[in-house]
């Protein structure tokens, strides 16, 4: 088992991972039950797939799972089911020192974090990531949000999990498309700043797709050791280190609106195809050798990610998608910063992109 561990002082917390850790769950989360139970949100889908073995697990060592469950699905983070899951933990009496656990992918997670940000002005909780790009990136950190109507991620709060238990063994039961979509998490650090990782993704994406434990267990524990340490160089992005976890979401987003943040687009696949754009965006900029954007292109394709707007399903026009990085929570000062690259493991922030020469790109690139 490795155990990683999330520096902030008083609120430091640890990320055991370990095949078939959900197993041994009641090990692992008994010290945060009150009065012999836990309440877990889930959706549906996990529910099926991994809540009886949390279940038993929990049982095993005296403590009561009180599930709530939720539909599956990008839609569930919205002001109806935070509304919904707040009147519902507030219904089993939920106090400010109980922990709620967050068993599912980033959507549970993210709407978990943010309900417990709030009810009651703070109560705790525990991530139990059961999907790859949880797993690697949305489950740490504390960035917790939900969806509206302007856009992605608008309204929320960074608040820190007490724990996140990370079981490799989850994976098994998604389908593979969803597996793809958390591998861009995955390849993301080493496009940020590691391309020793990124050669090794593409020397071992194949084994790692298909489900190989080593393979797994490696990329995740690298993953979330890199993640790990830039949220405890930069927690809240005052500095502007953390902002290179965002690598392709300014793009990504903008997909994810135009295709009505649906099944059309699944996030990673969207982060895929935003950091395909990023590196061809830099080469254009000749900021990037046009070889490395090439390689970085080509490696999403071969694992069947999206990786141009066509791929991703997206019909908009360069000035429609610009529209929607408008409402990117970046935007400052009516600038928009981009995470643009000199090469693979060279990515950095800029703040002085212009929007239009973006939307023309856009253009150009769908073009071909």
């Amino acid at each position: 088992m490795a155990i990683v561990q999330v520096a902030l002082g008083a609120r430091s917390y640890d990320i055991p991972i370990e095949q078939d850790a959900l197993d041994r769950a009641g090990a692992f989360l008994s010290p945060y039950a009150r009065n012999g139970r836990l309440v877990v949100v889930t959706d549906a889908h996990v529910a099926a797939a991994q809540l009886p073995r949390l279940d038993a697990s929990l049982r095993a060592v005296g403590i009561m799972a009180e599930p709530i469950i939720l539909p599956p699905g990008e839609q569930t983070k919205s002001w109806r089911h935070l509304e919904q899951l707040l009147d519902a933990l507030l219904a089993l009496e939920i106090e400010r020192g109980d922990h709620v656990v967050a068993l599912g992918g980033g959507v549970i997670g993210d709407l978990v974090g943010f309900a417990a940000s709030i009810l009651k002005r703070g109560c705790h909780f525990i991530q139990v990531p059961t999907t790859l790009l949880a797993q690697v990136d949305s489950s740490v950190g504390g960035k917790t949000a939900i969806n509206t109507q302007a856009g992605k991620n608008l309204v929320g709060s960074f608040y820190q999990p007490a724990l996140v238990l990370i079981d490799p063994s989850t994976l098994d039961s998604l389908p593979p498309r969803e597996t793809r979509a958390g591998y861009a998490e995955v390849v993301k650090y080493g496009l940020i700043d590691d391309p020793a990782f990124f050669a090794w993704c593409e020397a071992h994406a194949g084994d790692l797709l298909a489900g190989d434990p080593d393979a797994r267990t490696y990329a995740i524990e690298r993953s979330v050791r890199a993640k790990a340490a830039i949220v405890a160089d930069d927690e809240r992005e005052t500095s502007g280190r953390r902002a290179l976890l965002n690598l392709g979401h300014t793009f990504g987003h903008a997909l994810e609106a135009d295709t009505g943040f649906s099944d059309t687009l699944l996030h990673g696949e969207g982060v895929a195809a935003g950091m395909a754009l990023a590196f061809r965006y830099s080469a254009r900029l000749g900021l990037c050798p046009q070889a490395d954007a090439d390689r970085v292109t080509a490696h999403l394709r071969s694992v069947g990610l999206p990786h141009d707007l066509a791929s991703a399903h997206v019909t908009a026009d360069g000035a429609a998608l610009v529209g929607h990085m408008l409402h990117d929570k970046k935007m400052a000062a009516g600038t928009l910063p981009f995470l643009l690259a000199r090469g693979i493991g060279q990515t950095f922030l800029s703040k002085d992109v212009a929007l239009d020469d973006v939307a023309a790109f856009l253009d150009a690139d769908r073009a071909g």
